[in-house]
């Protein structure tokens, strides 16, 4: 079993609005709305992929209801902790006519202290029977930024994999609690280790640079794929996944979906360079529609020829 963690839940909106401009009138050609948060992004896609999921975190309010009422709706287990504050809901706006995307999301609901210790509780039972336990997206009002770091080490007493997907102080703090892969975007890496990336020679760098704060493995996602550092046969490797420019409709959540589909592959037993570029072909094909969570498998299977992985050498004394 695999466990999805959001403690940020959210109504994610998503509407394509044509030429739009700040401080106007418009109307949208398309609207979608999805249970969103990344976790349950995540869960929604190993559902699709055919995985064992249950999603787990917060629900409050009416937006909270209608999260878990949905999640029903499509078959995906779950098993939230009700709280007394409203969940968040998110909006992307999308320009079709220039493929620019605007981001809205709520700051989210306070957590109070009595709520976070049901949540610790489902989770160490929940965690009984899980394999992997994901933790993705912001922390709510009232969690201290190291909550996530704190759940990485109850995972490892349980012998249950973790996998890390935050950000800010959250990220800095749960990477030296060493779960076993943080997947960062570039920038949520270059605020990690502290400096920008200019080149091959960089990217490549950050990768060994977050497992030596503390991490066992890191994915840096890339918009062509990603840069890796994965222990190979006990040894570290580093790779890089590319996959060619798709015709993008909207790129919310495609980190999610290369997640998603990294989790599914390691789930079923595939290398770590299999898991990578199953990983790069769900995150592409995601881009091809509008709403986080959504791929076709059929399309994953096409792109999947696609995607190429390249191990990088490591210069000596490194790992």
């Amino acid at each position: 079993m695999i466990i999805t963690v959001t403690l940020n839940a959210a109504i994610d909106k998503s509407l394509s609005v044509p030429s739009f401009q700040l401080g106007r009138r418009h109307r949208t050609v398309e609207r979608r709305a999805l249970a969103g948060g990344k976790g349950v992004n995540i869960a929604r896609m190993l559902k699709t992929l055919g995985q064992p999921v249950i999603a787990t975190g917060f629900q409050g309010g009416p937006t909270g209801t209608q999260i878990v009422a949905q999640l029903g709706e499509e078959s995906i287990l779950h098993d939230f902790v009700r709280i007394h504050e409203e969940s968040r809901t998110n909006t992307a706006v999308l320009d079709p006519t220039t493929g620019e995307q605007t981001e809205i999301n709520e700051q989210g609901p306070t957590v109070d202290p009595d709520e976070l210790e049901q949540f610790r509780e489902k989770l160490l039972y929940l965690a009984r029977g899980a394999a992997i336990v994901v933790f993705a997206g912001s922390l709510p009002r009232g969690v201290e930024p190291g909550f996530y770091a704190q759940l990485v080490r109850a995972m490892h007493k349980l012998d249950v994999m973790t996998i890390v997907d935050t950000d800010g102080e959250a990220l800095r703090l749960a990477v030296r609690a060493e779960p076993d892969v943080v997947s960062p975007n570039v920038v949520e890496a270059e605020e990690l280790v502290g400096h920008e990336f200019n080149d091959d020679a960089d990217h490549a760098g950050a990768v060994r640079e977050i497992v030596s704060l503390g991490a066992r493995s890191a994915i840096m996602t890339m918009p062509d794929g990603c840069w890796a550092q994965m222990l190979t046969d006990g040894s570290p490797r580093v790779y890089r996944v590319t996959v060619p420019p798709q015709d993008s409709v909207a790129t919310v959540g495609s980190g999610d979906a290369f997640l998603a589909g990294y989790i599914a592959a390691r789930y079923r037993g595939s290398s770590p360079a299999e898991c990578l570029c199953f990983g790069v072909a769900c995150g592409a094909e995601s881009t091809g529609r509008l709403g986080a969570g959504l791929i076709d498998v059929r399309e994953v299977d096409r792109l999947l020829a696609e995607v190429a992985a390249s191990e990088v050498e490591l210069p000596a004394g490194v790992g």
